[in-house]
């Protein structure tokens, strides 16, 4: 059996048990291509609401919770903790990039499915990790790199980690999706198509291959590794019958 199968096992076993058991239940991190899972075993699970969580809005990791208010009668909450991590000496530290983070958390001994996303800025990391093993990162994580840091808890809704968004406005053949995102990311349409074959591209919050599907006010996508995006609205044309498509950015 390939891990797909096993994960798509797991997945609905822990649907079987919310529901039958009346308790909320979640799955580890999920990569986009494990979340991606979830679309071919939805007739499956569909007895039972799910939604998924990485911690904000940008989340790439997320956690599948199975379960809703309506069903049990009362709140659950998604088993995630948010970890700052900064240097001691900010003057001294090393310029430390998303890999430097990971690969000292890993060295611990964590799983990468128990961590989420890292968020980092300046020299300072927010890291999604599941709550069971925030402790054991906050004690042992002492250093990464070179760079003696400090791990303190915070809070899923610190100004630190809320998106920004940029208004951006450029004009396209059409609202297809594929034709939007070579003019955002300024690359080919055969680059483009390429973001699509290698399961890069999310629409509202799923992985897409459907390239030339035509995008409505109020759609989410993103590129992995590029980028998220809301398509706010079109208006308007050029001498040439191009359509003004504007677009909010996430930073």
């Amino acid at each position: 059996m390939d891990d797909c199968q096993i994960l798509k096992g797991r997945l609905m076993d822990l649907a079987k048990r919310a529901y039958q058991q009346n308790i909320y239940t979640y799955s580890n991190f999920l990569s986009l291509a494990e979340l991606a899972l979830l679309d071919e075993i939805r007739e499956d699970i569909s007895y039972i609401h799910y939604e998924c969580f990485g911690g904000n809005e940008l989340s790439e990791r997320q956690i599948v919770g199975f379960g809703s208010e309506e069903d049990f009668g009362y709140p659950g909450q998604f088993p995630i903790a948010v970890i700052k991590i900064t240097p001691l000496l900010a003057k001294f530290s090393d310029e430390l990039n998303h890999r430097d983070f990971l690969g000292a958390l890993m060295h611990l001994g964590i799983e990468r499915d128990m961590l989420g996303d890292i968020l980092v800025k300046d020299k300072t990391a927010y890291v999604f990790c599941l709550d069971k093993i925030a402790d054991y990162i906050c004690k042992e994580l002492t250093k990464v790199k070179h760079t003696n840091i400090k791990c303190e808890m915070t809070y899923l809704d610190i100004p630190a980690l809320k998106p920004t968004l940029v208004d951006e406005e450029f004009p396209v053949a059409s609202l297809r999706l594929d034709g939007i995102i070579a003019a955002l990311l300024k690359c080919s349409r055969k680059e483009a198509l390429a973001f699509f074959t290698d399961k890069k591209v999310t629409l509202n919050g799923h992985i897409t291959g459907r390239n030339s599907i035509l995008l409505k006010d109020g759609d989410i996508f993103s590129v992995r590794g590029h980028g998220k995006f809301i398509f706010d609205h079109s208006g308007g044309n050029t001498r040439k019958g191009k359509i003004y498509v504007h677009i909010k950015r996430y930073v």
